[in-house]
């Protein structure tokens, strides 16, 4: 009986090792899809890296880079190029895929994503290059950047080739224009040699050479379409589909295709320049509101919503960092002692501005200081959109300065109530005081108080819209109407409403 036991045991304990590593092998062998698609932005990065790490833990044998676009930003591309290269013991291929809703090619920064996988293939009617660096003018047109950004990623994409085993020349025709690039019959033997190479192989006597075709003009940037890919060997195969796609890589797994989420479509959105601009806009107008007024309230939860949703978003895209919030929480620092502490608006506001300017610009990239002429490209533009959500936040304020007395949602900004009993007059409940000699005294401050209308002083301390100014050599508790006024200023009464000296700037 115990000789039966141990026998069922051990068949038992060998059915079940077999039977998890063929589970293992199974998950180890999976195939996962991953969409590229679109422009190439940070969020596209950060899904890819997500799905990316989350087919590794799922086992996954191969990942196929379903790419679909006219290309995007260089740092991005890099970013999700040297991803694909970290990914360890895996099969990684770029299928450029044609289809009802696809546009069919992988341009700019997805060809040299597709260069960094390790296998290509196409579909039917898809195309792949024109990999150079542009710029995009005043005028909205492109135009080429400079020879270092071009050379820049013309290393950048001959190494890719090289590492993968792609032709290295047709790689370089893709980003540089003055290359040429032959296809050639050299004493029987079939290759592909630049306009250089050429001219010395046919200055050899020794050498039988034979033009086949110009793949590239010099002027011109490569572009292949999947059938001449496939001639030239950058392609591996053609596949219209994903199961023709699976057979032509000789898998036989299961296909796991992932898509987009809605959380990833909002991200994208959410990050896009225009909208950050606009999220820049409201939270600097609610941060001078909140700051402006009693209490905290509704202004200052709508600053917070939306500097977290700048600095949260771009966090997640890996952009931000300890500076940022540093440098963030300081110039509102600085604006807050401006406001409260120093009179006027000097040193210490124009450097809180600039701080906060200087964050939410470091936000949208992952590097401080550039280097790279693409750096400095994209540094431009970070500038560009901050600075412009910055000058409307600035114009915003300054019409609600002026205006926010008139308008009766900005009630809680400027003093509306009558005040009795301060500086500005008796006080009726003084002891020793009746209500009738109260009404008397308060009504000679009226009358009093109404003799200074038209008339001019200078103020003493800033009207932010309550101070106090001096009329005639007696200092008086007056409001500013609108903007708020500095100490030494000439101003003008234009209005008493009770014991309420209202004055304007002149």
């Amino acid at each position: 009986m115990k000789r039966t036991l141990l026998v069922l045991c051990l068949v038992f304990s060998i059915l079940s090792l077999m039977s998890a590593q063929d589970q293992k092998k199974q998950e180890t062998g999976s195939v996962w899809i991953i969409p590229i698609k679109g422009d190439i932005e940070p969020s596209i990065s950060a899904f890819i890296r997500r799905a990316g790490q989350n087919a590794l833990n799922k086992g996954a044998g191969t990942i196929i880079f379903e790419i679909d676009t006219f290309g995007g930003r260089v740092d991005t591309a890099l970013q999700i190029s040297s991803f694909i290269g970290s990914l360890k013991n895996i099969r990684t291929v770029a299928w450029v895929r044609s289809g009802p809703e696809s546009m069919g090619v992988s341009w700019s920064a997805g060809a040299l994503i597709a260069l960094s996988c390790q296998d290509i293939v196409m579909s039917s009617g898809t195309s792949i290059g024109a990999a150079a660096p542009v710029t995009i003018g005043a005028d909205g047109q492109m135009n080429p950047t400079g020879e270092k950004t071009v050379s820049a990623v013309r290393s950048q994409m001959a190494a890719l080739a090289e590492k993968n085993k792609h032709p290295v020349l047709l790689a370089l025709a893709m980003v540089d224009q003055d290359l040429e690039v032959w296809e050639v019959q050299v004493n029987g033997q079939t290759k592909l040699v630049s306009g250089v190479e050429l001219e010395g192989l046919e200055k050899n006597s020794a050498n039988k050479v034979v033009r086949l075709s110009q793949i590239s003009a010099k002027g011109k940037l490569l572009s292949l379409t999947a059938g001449e890919a496939q001639k030239y060997g950058l392609a591996l195969a053609i596949a219209d589909t994903s199961d023709e796609l699976v057979e032509k890589l000789g898998l036989s797994s299961e296909i796991v295709e992932l898509v987009p989420t809605a959380a990833d479509q909002v991200v994208s959105f959410l990050t896009s320049g225009a909208v950050q601009t606009l999220l820049i806009l409201l939270g600097l107008v609610m941060l001078f509101l909140e700051i402006n007024t009693p209490g905290f309230g509704i202004p200052g939860v709508v600053a917070i919503i939306s500097f977290v949703t700048v600095f949260g978003l771009n966090a997640l895209l890996g952009t931000v960092g300890s500076l940022e919030l540093i440098l963030f929480l300081v110039g509102v620092a600085l604006l807050a002692i401006e406001i409260f502490i120093l009179p006027g608006f000097g040193i210490t506001g124009i450097s809180g501005i600039v701080l906060i300017g200087l964050s939410l610009v470091f936000s949208r990239q992952d590097f401080t200081i550039p280097s790279l002429p693409w750096q400095w490209e994209l540094f431009g533009r970070n500038v560009l959109f901050v600075s412009v959500g910055i000058v409307l936040a600035i114009a915003a304020i300054a019409v609600i300065a002026l205006m926010g007395p008139r308008i009766r949602l900005f009630d809680r900004l400027t003093l509306k109530t009558k005040i009795e009993g301060t500086a500005g007059g008796p006080d009726p409940e003084h002891a020793g005081t009746s209500v009738m000699e109260a009404a008397r005294v308060m009504s000679e401050a009226e009358e009093n108080y109404g003799d200074l209308l038209g008339k001019r002083g200078k103020t003493i301390t800033t009207l932010r819209p309550s101070g106090k100014a001096e009329f005639e050599g007696k200092p008086y508790v007056v409001e500013a109407d609108g903007a708020f006024i500095e100490p030494h200023k000439v101003v003008e009464v234009i209005r008493v409403r009770g014991n309420r000296i209202i004055v304007r700037s002149v």
